[in-house]
């Protein structure tokens, strides 16, 4: 155990980046055991959450931490249980059990298997309106759920991560149910120690929205990695510094249907390079950036040539309406490309000055600063300078700090949550 924190020294910690400080000897100098869930570990599409738990993941023993896994139990059993079967489980209303399973080589994590417990936390929340407790033999001492999953481990310090508060703050601009997505942040605040969100904005919201006491939700932000590389040749038909970029998933809330009019009324002739996967019910946004000129469509590329086309073009082209994070706007710093993004919100929060920043709404001044990012090659470079600067403040190490900071007040509190 270690001793509290004062308040000045753990938000010094958390948010100063130039603060070395000192959190104490976890657990008298032995690792605090952190467990995540290994459905966002396994997520192999490249999205910002997954990206956000493989990081976290590899920050965990820079942070003092022993990595451990609650699993599904897919990789041992590949044939999954009928839905009825599923629904018949969740309707007893008793918790799970997870068992233990060692590693078959060192030094990878400790298991805890508990078979199809994601799945079946869901039709658990659907029927009984609470989440899902699950036991262990020895349990951990910190969960660190990588996404708010409605399951808690009974005997720990569950940490539930929040990535936004889109379905509650801007329901239009995704298909996630509010009633259903608020029902389930509610029950897992009644279990949780703390709640952890990637951003100072959306720190806010969660407090607004959820009604919790602000010592009740910590913003650890999160680490880039974009590792030195010796990229990949580009396509053909693109050359260094003259196309302009773009990557995520293709929804309506990246706002790209009004990017690629004003790319348009912009008068430049550098392509726009969009990658990322199509989305479900977004058939029509899809059809006018095929319809759109000067506009090339890739839906996936690996991480490799990502990096690549990232690193060589022009700018990255970001004016998102609805953000937690935003991903691709550090990654695009720390590789020393200039960065066009929203002015409001958790956008404009992470790019600080180190971007362009335009009303996402304003088509014509996102037509306006795509020419200047064409024609200013100072511009450029002055956004190429301030955005390296900008992206040290998202290192591994930095994160690795926080994390720490995080598991050093989880542990000197006594309490394992927060009912009611």
């Amino acid at each position: 155990m270690t001793a509290p924190l004062s308040n000045v020294e753990r938000l010094r910690l958390l948010y100063d980046p130039n603060y070395v400080g000192h959190v104490g000897t976890l657990n008298g100098g032995a690792p605090v055991q952190v467990c995540m869930e290994s459905r966002m570990l396994n997520d192999q599409s490249g999205t910002g959450v997954a990206t956000y738990a493989r990081v976290l993941a590899d920050c965990l023993a820079a942070a003092g931490a022993e990595p451990l896994i609650l699993d599904d139990g897919r990789q041992f059993d590949p044939h999954p249980r009928s839905r009825v079967a599923r629904w018949l489980s969740a309707a007893r209303g008793s918790g799970r059990t997870a068992v233990a399973v060692e590693p078959s080589a060192t030094p990878a994590p400790t298991q805890w298997i508990a078979r199809d417990i994601f799945k079946e936390a869901q039709v658990f929340f659907n029927i009984h309106g609470r989440p899902l407790p699950v036991t262990f033999d020895r349990p951990p001492e910190v969960m660190h759920w990588t996404y708010p999953t409605p399951i808690y481990v009974v005997g720990a310090k569950n940490l539930y991560t929040v990535h936004d508060l889109i379905p509650l703050a801007h329901p239009h601009l995704t298909p996630i149910p509010t009633t259903r997505h608020r029902s389930i942040l509610r029950g897992i605040a009644d279990q949780a120690h703390s709640i952890v969100t990637v951003s100072e904005t959306v720190r806010q919201l969660v407090i607004e929205h959820l009604g919790l006491s602000p010592e009740r939700v910590t913003n650890t932000y999160q680490a880039i990695e974009t590792p030195l590389q010796s990229d990949p040749p580009l396509p053909s038909d693109l050359r260094s510094g003259r196309y302009f970029f773009f990557c995520g998933r293709v929804e309506r809330r990246k706002n790209l249907a009004r990017l690629a009019r004003a790319l348009a009324e912009s008068r430049s002739n550098l392509p726009l390079v969009i990658v990322g996967p199509a989305v479900d019910g977004e058939e029509e946004l899809e059809a006018i950036l095929r319809a759109s000129p000067n506009v090339r469509r890739i839906a996936w590329v690996p991480r490799n040539e990502l990096i690549g086309l990232m690193r060589r073009a022009r700018a990255l082209l970001f004016p998102s309406l609805a953000e937690g994070f935003g991903l691709p706007i550090v990654e695009a710093m720390t590789l020393g490309c200039p960065v066009l993004t929203s002015s409001k919100g958790a956008a404009a929060e992470i790019a600080g000055k180190a971007a362009m920043l335009v009303d996402p709404f304003d088509a014509a001044a996102l037509a306006e600063a795509i020419s200047r990012l064409d024609q200013d090659d100072a511009l450029c470079m002055r956004l190429r300078a301030a955005g390296f600067s900008r992206g040290r403040r998202f290192t591994p190490e930095l994160y690795a700090r926080r994390l720490r900071a995080l598991y050093a007040s989880a542990l000197a509190s006594g309490a394992t949550g927060a009912s009611g």
